[in-house]
């Protein structure tokens, strides 16, 4: 990779950049600038989804970049009305159409949908998908522990991620635990907690002290805990920020008053009820 940030082993061996770059709710005839800049900024990782509806955005800016396809990590995601085996085939086909690219780096089931009961049969077709190397690497988001529980049994490969919503003041701390202890790497979403995380006073004081932003604080806790994380920023100059975390670190007091930010500030949907289509 030639960017700077370090990258994370999935257990199938295959580097992802620890810090991507988001594309949730930026509006598609606005993804193909942004993706640009954030591509000449530095970022390697791009994840977007189809329920974002701006994959082509996305694809045409990877397109239109020098930078070599293999340098970069491109993510998206199933959608819950795609969900079942043999139409999560088809909708892979239609990401790839999307995207313009012949395999895709990483493929995940975005929400259990667990009202339907078909997220064992997707992943079985993803793991297909995998088999038949479309992509390099497969996982879930918003995975709760008993649906990550349903795809270990019937399954036969384990998950490379599992994305989910966290922050400072919601870490999910016992399913970031159970997911790493299944040798499943963590992805936050949502990292700055929609901006809610950075008027905290412990972190704004952090901040001054480094001389640098509450999000390079919250983004360098991320780091430092060894999580994957996709800040998503349409301002040239946070886009720019969110990468600038290695010219400074924190220390064991410091991660330690981050970490005890912890208050239930869930910001997304809950996975066990979350029951919406996505188209």
């Amino acid at each position: 990779m030639s960017s700077s940030i370090p990258s994370v082993t999935l257990n199938n061996s295959v580097l992802i950049p620890q810090i991507g770059f988001g594309t949730y709710q930026i509006e598609p005839d606005d993804t193909r600038a942004a993706t640009e800049f954030a591509l000449e900024a530095g970022y390697r990782h791009i994840d977007t989804a189809a329920a974002y509806g701006n994959e082509a955005g996305v694809g045409e800016a990877v397109r239109a970049c020098a930078i070599p396809r293999e340098e970069l990590f491109i993510t998206t995601k199933l959608r819950n009305a795609d969900q079942g085996y043999e139409t999560t085939l088809r909708a892979f086909e239609q990401s790839r159409r999307n995207l313009g690219v012949e395999t895709i780096d990483l493929y995940l089931i975005h929400w259990p949908y667990p009202r339907h009961g078909l997220f064992v049969e997707s992943w079985l077709a993803i793991e297909r998908l995998y088999a038949d190397g479309a992509v390099r690497a497969i996982g879930v988001s918003n995975f709760l522990p008993d649906h990550l529980e349903g795809i270990l049994a019937e399954g036969t490969v384990v998950p490379a991620i599992n994305q989910i919503e966290l922050h400072p003041t919601f870490q999910q701390t016992s399913l970031s635990d159970f997911t790493i202890q299944h040798g499943i790497a963590v992805e936050a979403y949502s990292p700055l907690g929609q901006g809610l995380d950075l008027d905290n006073r412990a972190v704004r004081a952090i901040a001054e002290s480094h001389g640098v932003t509450p999000a390079q604080v919250v983004l360098r806790w991320h780091l430092q805990r060894g999580f994957i994380a996709i800040p998503k920023s349409t301002t040239p100059a946070r886009i720019l920020a969110n990468l600038d975390i290695l010219g400074f670190s924190l220390d064991v007091s410091e991660m330690a008053l981050v970490t005890a930010l912890e208050s239930g500030n869930r910001t997304s949907a809950d996975p066990a009820t979350f029951d919406f289509s996505q188209r």
